[in-house]
């Protein structure tokens, strides 16, 4: 199945279970702005609470949920094992990225990203509803492991043995800022690759991006970002590629070596950040 879906496509599926993660980092919940108006029939998930298991000393600021916990939260949106899903945000595709990979490392393989979010439905003439879903319970079994994932151990072997890709922008990579973590840099071997604004719908342009990285695995701030570059992977028709999940947050959670040294100078530096 194709990750992604364009609005009149999702409006025509009315069997499916809608998501709305809209999400904003560091924000207050989007709660008020599904009340104001959302997809009919959606659920509404909290991206940090249902989709994000809770944070700790270590594992990031967005680890993988206890399987336990996601199962009752899909259950409780109305998910069966063999439901489609679709799941939006704004459109910028970050949390329903990470949504979509969750999903699909949980088991669950009909799970399709609105493209453009909330704001393609309704640039589309369709119509929002602001009533609170109430779906009958589903049945779904969480089976998490489907999709390859990083931990810290592994991702320091990958950058020494294959490729790892840090997609955050290029002056956190090279450790002259960052905004969001205690600690600057990358992990040791990385190579940077900026996320950017990749249009998800141009499916050459990802394939010629990304193609030659076929044996990369990915990692951002905090695993958001890096779960949209493994969707961008995906909607170019590539494999799946591994995602360090905990990403940088983890990383220096450990107390594991930095590296600062600058990139090759003709990778243009945009501002930017991938979370």
């Amino acid at each position: 199945m194709r990750p992604l879906i364009g609005a009149e496509a999702a409006a025509e599926l009315h069997e499916s279970v809608r998501l709305d993660v809209r999400w904003t980092l560091g924000g207050p919940s989007r709660d008020a702005d599904y009340a104001e108006g959302h997809l009919p029939g959606a659920v509404r998930l909290d991206f940090d609470r249902d989709v994000c298991g809770p944070v700790g000393p270590v594992g990031g600021r967005h680890p993988l949920p206890e399987p336990e916990a996601l199962q009752a939260v899909l259950r409780a949106a109305g998910i069966d094992d063999d439901s489609h899903v679709v799941v939006y945000d704004d459109g910028d595709g970050m949390a329903a990225a990470r949504t979509w990979w969750t999903l699909r490392w949980a088991g669950i393989e009909n799970v399709q990203v609105l493209q453009g979010g909330i704001k393609a439905w309704t640039g589309a003439g369709l119509p929002l509803e602001t009533r609170t879903a109430t779906p009958r319970p589903g049945t779904v079994t969480v089976r998490p492991g489907n999709l390859p994932v990083l931990d810290a151990e592994s991702a320091a072997e990958w950058a020494q043995t294959r490729e790892l890709v840090d997609v955050r922008a290029p002056e956190r990579y090279r450790g002259e800022m960052e905004p969001v973590d205690p600690v600057a840099g990358h992990v040791p071997g990385a190579i940077n690759l900026f996320l950017g604004e990749d249009d998800l719908a141009d499916t050459d342009k990802l394939r010629e991006r990304y193609a030659p990285h076929t044996e990369a695995a990915y990692y951002c701030g905090s695993g958001v970002g890096a779960a949209r570059t493994a969707l961008a992977v995906t909607a170019a028709g590539l494999p799946t590629p591994p995602v360090y999940i905990g990403s940088w947050s983890d990383w220096v959670s450990r107390g594991r070596d930095v590296a600062t040294a600058p990139i090759d100078g003709s990778q243009a530096p945009p501002k930017g950040e991938a979370r």
